[in-house]
């Protein structure tokens, strides 16, 4: 029996004050671009009630204040203007180089990616620095950014099981997302290199380095490879 396909938008309520706008169930740039255009939308176009939103890389979960805005009025906005939405600039963007050191102590499980993808170590530090990345979301910690535009054949699960501590800086791989680990923290990524740029820091006027749609461009500064 053939399932009729899903449509979206969709929109849902999640408990009494949050709602969740899921603009489709894959990921892609076209869907998180539209994703950032919402967001954008809401930033230049404050509505009274919507405390804050939390954009992701196919859906926006916005909180709102029952008080002041019901759920079916925010839906019912929702659906006028999601389908006029422009897209958003995509030059307004930062383009930022991190320079990372490959394989060894930095990247210890750079070996591990390499057997699982029929790789070798090198290939594999070639396959991952030639993208242009974007950012598609932030989450996990503070300034954790989740990386768009791995190679498919680097494409890794995570590790079954996870460290204790990642020490911060350490760029990794889980399933087809690559990231750098912005804090000391356990975490299950394969790891396979680190980089000496600080990613959080709660000291600068603008404590997160990355941002949702940012383009990211991994720089090899050191190859460690057997």
């Amino acid at each position: 029996m053939d399932h009729p396909a899903k449509r979206f938008p969709q929109i849902s309520a999640v408990g009494e004050s949050a709602l969740l706008v899921t603009l489709d169930d894959r990921i892609s740039q076209a869907v998180n671009d539209r994703v950032r255009s919402l967001d954008a939308f809401l930033q230049s176009h404050p509505l009274e009630g919507v405390l804050e939103w939390v954009p992701a890389y196919a859906s926006l979960l916005i909180y709102y204040d029952p008080l002041t805005l019901k759920f079916i009025e925010l839906r019912q906005y929702l659906v006028t203007i999601l389908p006029d939405l422009r897209t958003v600039d995509r030059h307004a963007s930062q383009h930022i180089d991190i320079p990372v050191s490959y394989g060894g102590e930095d990247g210890p499980d750079l070996a591990a990616v390499a057997a699982h993808c029929g790789l070798s170590q090198a290939e594999v530090v070639d396959k991952h620095a030639q993208p242009l990345y974007r950012v598609g979301m932030m989450g996990f910690t503070p300034g954790f950014a989740y990386l768009m535009g791995l190679d498919p054949l680097l494409i890794t699960p995570r590790r079954e099981t996870p460290r204790t501590l990642v020490p911060a800086g350490s760029v990794g791989i889980a399933g087809e997302q690559t990231g750098i680990y912005p804090l000391d923290s356990p975490g299950g990524w394969q790891l396979i290199g680190r980089t000496a740029r600080v990613l959080f820091d709660d000291q600068r006027e603008e404590a997160f380095l990355l941002s949702p749609g940012d383009e990211i461009r991994f720089i090899p500064v050191k190859l460690d490879v057997l």
